[in-house]
């Protein structure tokens, strides 16, 4: 398990160091102990997953509020999808770091505290595993326009399904 540190503060793409054998391929995906030692205070609660049908499916961007801000860590487990972390927090700019997670790369982003997060999918039957710090609380879940000017994210395409919550987020400011 390697860290690499984004632009935006406190975002982290996780890389996997896969064994491979005749049996097939292991990766150790969460670790309490590396996430230490890379200075990451992480300790998820709840696991949850995302199955997406169709290609450029888009979910986001999300987050919630104190005080229930929550860290997450996101893999994508089956096929592949664009994966945008937004920085919200006060004097971060609305920077945002935009990795591919696939399965077949086994990586993984660390979201922290005070980040949107929102992904498109790339392939058909896209399976995107989080592990989260806090519990989901509805009457605390925020959203933004995945499309928001104020954010300029270079999606790779326009998305085919979205949500309507998703598409009538309010634009920022």
């Amino acid at each position: 398990m390697r860290f690499r540190a984004a632009a935006v503060p406190g975002v982290v793409e996780v890389l996997a160091d896969r064994a491979l054998d005749a049996r097939g391929a292991f990766l150790r995906s969460w670790c309490a102990t590396r996430f230490a030692e890379a200075g990451i205070d992480f300790a998820p609660t709840q696991a949850s997953l995302s199955e997406n049908t169709h290609r450029h499916t888009l979910r986001g961007m999300h987050w919630q509020a104190a005080p229930a801000a929550e860290q997450k860590l996101v893999r994508c487990v089956r096929g592949a999808v664009f994966d945008v972390a937004l920085d919200l927090r006060p004097g971060g700019g609305l920077r945002h770091e935009a990795v591919v997670l696939s399965a077949e790369a086994g990586n993984a982003l660390f979201i922290p505290q005070g980040c949107a997060h929102g992904f498109l999918t790339l392939t058909d039957d896209a399976v995107v595993e989080y592990l989260i710090d806090a519990p989901y609380t509805p009457a605390l879940a925020r959203g933004a326009r995945w499309d928001d000017p104020a954010f300029a994210i270079p999606w790779p395409a326009a998305p085919a399904v979205i949500g309507d919550r998703d598409r009538d987020w309010p634009l920022h400011g």
